[in-house]
């Protein structure tokens, strides 16, 4: 199944950054979008020489970085309707509040960080248009995250796919192993620095 797929985005060709560039830029909108395994996927089939790791990483990067300013511009035009209507559970809303705190102190720590949490950015980017952070800088620390979160996830493919030449599936679920290890250790180093935070106050 694996192998039909990579085949399927190595045949598109072109159409494979655009594919690449759509995930990325809708996962900054809908976080059930899987952005990381198609840029994970997509530097497994670079690593094989059909698509071009610089095109991949450019596609994933512009695609993620006009997602979240496109969350931004939402969050500042229409926050507190989006809020209403698709933060209203508790646990959504609790994100949007944490992301409020924590833009208000580090700012643009949290772009950054918040871009390898699925789930966490668009929390980060919606807050950022709702408490109107002034776009040049978020725009700034946007770009920079952009590119890191898309060198990552392609890169981890890429090597993935390199180690493993002859099975390219066995390099897609090493890349993709690692890409979950480091997103829950990222996590987990969240949840520790608030949980001492907590009992420090």
């Amino acid at each position: 199944m694996f192998n039909q797929f990579t085949h399927l985005v190595a045949d598109a060709s072109g159409w494979a950054y655009a594919i690449l560039f759509l995930f990325a830029f809708l996962d900054a909108l809908l976080p059930v979008v899987p952005s990381e395994t198609a840029a994970i996927t997509a530097g497994v089939v670079a690593a094989s020489g059909e698509l071009s790791l610089p095109a991949v990483v450019a596609a994933a990067a512009a695609g993620a970085f006009l997602g979240d300013n496109t969350a931004y511009g939402l969050g500042r035009g229409f926050g507190k309707r989006l809020v209403a209507r698709f933060f209203s559970g508790d646990k959504a809303h609790r994100r949007i509040e944490w992301a409020k705190r924590q833009l208000a102190e580090r700012g643009g720590e949290l772009i950054v960080v918040g871009r390898f949490i699925p789930g966490g950015r668009i929390a980060v980017t919606v807050s950022a248009g709702l408490v109107r952070y002034d776009w040049r800088r978020f725009v700034a620390f946007d770009a920079a995250a952009a590119v890191l979160w898309a060198s990552y996830a392609c890169l981890l493919g890429y090597f993935g796919g390199r180690a493993f030449e002859n099975a390219a599936w066995k390099g897609l679920l090493l890349a993709l192993a690692l890409g979950f290890g480091i997103a829950g250790a990222t996590e987990g180093v969240r949840r520790l620095r608030k949980w001492r935070s907590s009992r420090a106050s």
